[in-house]
């Protein structure tokens, strides 16, 4: 970080906290708060073992496993390893006392071991060696480790959540200079979940871990100066904060494509999740691989393509993905040629790095004139890859695939005209195709437009619409893998794992994970804040969202000022907020919601036509909203009649007749059950 932006923050941060009391005095505070309730260091691990050390444990029934590697209830859990019941302790020590070299050394080769056997694992087992690994670097010293187990403790993983402990052990990593220590804490302080709610504690710790190095502390920060939350709105410092996320996601994304992780967002399918079209359900992956075998070319295809980038939440396999690919590309599908010579080009453990090999395939699917592959050829051309440096020969392949509609391929002749390599620079050209592949949502196309947008290269320069897309770029971050484990720990009912993760993919400004934690907020289910404060907390949730253009969040809000929900009751709020919606997203539940106020004259003029047509909107927009809005529309009609026949239009005259005082607040229900009563008995009438 730039040393003078980082004196402008903790400046602005030092007069924000003005009003707050001193570090000192806090620390004192919370020492006396958690006398009571802190877990001393040796039971805290006396709780990591007890949780460590069951086979089959109740505590570890709520496994975050693939579903579709359970496979009809494997084995539970088994985790050994940590023996030291002085886990804690240990580390607390290691930190005032410098640890031998070769102890160093051990932990941190342990450590690079549980790394590697995590990143390569495929079961629950190798995840299980993993932590055992780590277990003991973080005995050794090994900060990186400790920061994995605190980890764990936050986030519940293997069902060992403990907050407390994890604050603990945050706190030491914290003061050792660990900037994933500072963005944790910063991220507890922001929502007050074991700690007190402190949002301009919470700004100190994530300043500090931007300037540490935390890719996750940027893109918090980036999010609120760009949203204003609880700093002053500042486009340009929210730039400067996305932009070196940017940077390190699009470094990423040039060695390899990137896993997209689908988001499921809770609120669409409250009632079965697992029948939710982002994730693939065991079922239908058994019925897709049955017919893959029996021969259906496109389904051997499309299981390829999932196992190869790891989607729809089946593990990555490039083994799986090679043998899919193999058999479809016997039976002549240039799909699944291009895509063999795509990982041939790539290099992975099935199918190792070989040119000649990758250019043969990209071949055979350019013959038959695959978009893909002729792609698969400018690359080749492009980088020399078996064959000489040809920009020309690139160009040609590359504005082929073009045509067809191939991303890839446009983000490659953008980055042509953009770079000057083989053509002359034509930023206008290059904006073009960048566009063009940034609709299908290319990555790197979406990056180096935001480059553009952010320098003014080729384009009128807008800070706006450089942050909106740099912000695209860093969401494909390696943390959103964290909205699979966050769902399925919903779906196993370990609910506070679920919203914790949740909430941290929230602050750093993903809307589904705002609307997720806010629905989890709502039921009252989760134990790790007061109920006292769930309603608040998820009525700020779903404000973020809905300014982010979630409509069912921005309903939300309505309902809630409607209601009273965390906040004071205010019709005319929740009037404004589903107008909103009306206007903006052409909700059918903000305009029934609508048509009711302007009915009854709730927080706006009373406005029986403007009622009609709002619920005449509703019908019409939504199939769903076609019985509510009849017996709606019946009730306000007959209403009408009968002031109409029983008081001969003078109702002008009869202010005494205060139907909400005569025959109470509920007077609308007893109306509508008199018409049905009335229908039942001319139903019966007439079949008499």
């Amino acid at each position: 970080m730039n040393p003078l932006a980082l004196l402008v923050e903790i400046l602005i941060i030092i007069e924000v906290t003005t009003k707050n009391t001193e570090a000192e005095r806090y620390n004192r505070k919370q020492k006396e708060v958690n006398v009571t309730t802190q877990v001393s260091v040796s039971k805290v691990k006396q709780f990591l073992s007890h949780l460590l050390e069951q086979g089959n444990a109740n505590e570890i029934a709520n496994k975050r496993e693939n579903p579709l590697e359970k496979k009809k209830h494997q084995d539970q859990l088994k985790i050994k390893g940590i023996q030291n019941k002085n886990f804690l302790k240990r580390n607390q020590n290691y930190f005032k006392k410098p640890a031998k070299k070769s102890i160093t050394d051990k932990g941190d080769e342990l450590f690079k071991m549980g790394n590697k056997i995590l990143q390569e694992s495929k079961s629950q087992k190798q995840k299980t060696e993993a932590y055992t690994l780590f277990n003991r670097a973080a005995d050794m010293g090994n900060l990186k480790a400790m920061e994995k187990m605190a980890d764990a403790l936050l986030f519940g993983s293997f069902g060992m959540q403990n907050i407390t402990a994890a604050i603990q052990l945050y706190e030491s990593l914290a003061k050792e200079g660990s900037y994933k220590a500072q963005n944790a804490l910063g991220f507890l302080s922001s929502y007050g979940i074991g700690m007190d709610y402190d949002q301009a504690k919470a700004l100190i710790y994530y300043t500090f871990g931007s300037a540490g190095g935390s890719m996750m502390s940027q893109m918090i920060l980036g999010y609120r100066y760009f949203s204003g939350i609880n700093v002053l709105q500042n486009c340009e410092v929210a730039l400067n904060h996305y932009k070196k996320v940017a940077d390190y996601i699009a470094d990423k994304l040039e060695k390899s494509e990137g896993i997209p992780v689908e988001k499921v967002r809770l609120t669409e399918r409250p009632e079965n999740l697992s029948s939710n079209s982002e994730i693939l359900d065991w079922d239908i992956y058994q019925y897709y691989k049955f017919l893959a075998e029996r021969g259906d070319v496109q389904i051997q295809v499309y299981l390829g393509q999932l196992h190869l980038i790891g989607r729809k939440g089946l593990d990555q396999d490039y083994s799986k993905a090679l043998y899919y690919f193999l058999k479809a590309a016997k039976a002549g599908s240039a799909n699944a040629m291009a895509f063999i010579g795509k990982m041939y080009l790539e290099g992975n453990a099935a199918a190792p790095q070989n040119n000649a090999t990758a250019f043969k395939y990209f071949s055979m699917a350019a013959s038959k004139g695959n978009a893909i592959g002729l792609h698969g050829l400018g690359l080749l051309y492009f980088h020399g890859k078996g064959v000489p440096v040809n920009y020309g020969e690139a160009f040609k392949y590359f504005q082929k695939a073009a045509e067809k509609g191939w991303p890839n391929a446009q983000f490659q002749l953008g980055f042509m005209y953009y770079s000057g390599s083989g053509v002359w620079k034509d930023y206008k050209l290059a904006f073009k195709y960048f566009y063009l592949a940034s609709q299908s949502g290319q990555p790197l196309a979406i990056y180096y437009l935001a480059e553009m947008y952010a320098t003014g290269t080729g384009v009128l320069r807008s800070c706006r619409t450089a942050v909106e897309l740099y912000k695209g770029v860093c969401e494909l971050g390696h943390w959103a893998e964290k909205f699979l484990t966050a769902y399925f720990a919903y779906k196993d009912g370990d609910v506070d794992s679920s919203l914790i993760q949740y909430a941290l993919l929230a602050e750093m400004g993903y809307e589904v994970a705002q609307s997720n934690s806010a629905f989890i907020l709502e039921t009252k289910k989760a134990k790790i804040l007061g109920k006292e404060k769930m309603y608040p907390m998820a009525l700020l949730l779903w404000n973020r969202a809905a300014i982010q253009g979630n409509a069912f969040a921005r309903v939300k809000i309505g309902d809630y000022h409607y209601y009273g929900y965390g906040t004071k009751k205010d019709y005319e709020t929740a009037a404004t907020h589903y107008s909103i919606a009306v206007d903006k997203h052409h909700s059918a539940q903000a305009m029934f919601n609508l048509a009711y106020m302007y009915e009854h004259g709730l927080g706006i003029a009373k406005d029986i036509h403007l009622a009609r047509r709002l619920y005449d909107m509703a019908a019409q927009t939504s199939p769903d909203a076609r019985i509510p809005v009849f017996f709606a529309l019946m009730k306000l009609e007959t209403m009408h009649l009968l002031q109409d026949i029983l008081f001969f239009n003078f109702t002008t005259k009869w202010k005494w007749l205060k139907l909400d005082s005569t025959i109470g607040p509920y007077w609308d229900l007893l109306v509508i059950g008199l018409i049905v009563a009335m229908l039942i008995f001319l139903l019966r009438n007439h079949h008499r």
